[in-house]
């Protein structure tokens, strides 16, 4: 993990949120999203305070608010999966715009969109301010198990390798005239595809021969060591402490 690593979703910025030690941001983002899931699907006007405390956090950390919107599109899928809960779901029934519709259908698709569409906002707030290799030495500061954070920081580096190589391919296919436009050009790809397998493997195996061959002995060493000041701390809670006030408020009024 010493090389940096930009992802698309990361934003560049000198806010107090860009600043905060990544193990502070992943602790508030998990609480802020246990909080969201906590709260009672009937408490809606809750859900509208959680998207205004997002929208703080947002205007905070200067992210444009298009930028958050492009990147949400992501839970399309979940959204035609609640779009069908209506229709599909049994119990009592109500007519809306002439359509009969489930009623428990009807929350449970409000409760996929409210929460969902919270937790994936939550997140991409939390990619756009903090850069991959510092999300991996956060999740080491937070005392996940090593094995699973080197597994992760490995699927960083090497999956735009492993992109490279696939568009390289791409490319001598197209170089020597082909282009898939059917059923019968399925074996070529087929092909193709097993060929970057055994490429990938390969690499594997030089790139873990070459760390054993300089010490590896299945822990990574940690170059940057952040620490987090009780100041920062705070300053991380002030969602997630702000998010269960209001969780609260939706299990007693």
């Amino acid at each position: 993990m010493g090389a940096g690593h930009t992802h698309k979703l990361y934003r560049h910025g000198h806010s107090p949120i860009h600043a905060l030690p990544p193990h502070c941001k992943l602790a508030a983002t998990f609480a802020f999203v246990l909080v969201v899931v906590s709260t009672p699907r009937e408490a809606m006007w809750a859900f509208g305070l959680y998207a205004l405390l997002l929208a703080a956090v947002m205007a905070v950390a200067r992210i444009p608010a298009a930028f958050v919107l492009r990147r949400l599109l992501i839970e399309v899928p979940f959204v035609a999966f609640a779009v069908l809960m209506p229709f599909v779901a049994e119990g009592e029934r109500v007519e809306v715009l002439g359509m009969s519709l489930s009623v428990s259908g009807l929350w449970g698709a409000w409760n996929v969109l409210a929460k969902g569409t919270l937790g994936v906002a939550a997140s991409v707030l939390l990619a756009s301010t903090t850069e991959l290799r510092a999300l991996l030495l956060g999740l080491q500061r937070l005392k996940l198990p090593p094995l699973l954070v080197q597994i992760a920081s490995f699927m960083i580096r090497y999956g735009d390798v492993i992109g490279g190589e696939l568009r390289r391919m791409s490319i001598a296919r197209r170089s020597r005239g082909f282009e898939a436009r059917g059923i019968r050009h399925w074996g070529v790809l087929a092909k193709t595809a097993g060929a970057l397998f055994i490429r990938s493997y390969e690499r594997g195996e030089r790139v873990y021969l070459a760390m054993v061959s300089r010490g590896y002995s299945g822990s990574m060493p940690v170059i940057d060591d952040i620490a987090a000041t009780r100041a920062q701390w705070a300053y991380a809670a002030v969602l997630p402490l702000a998010a269960l006030a209001v969780c609260l408020m939706g299990w007693t009024l």
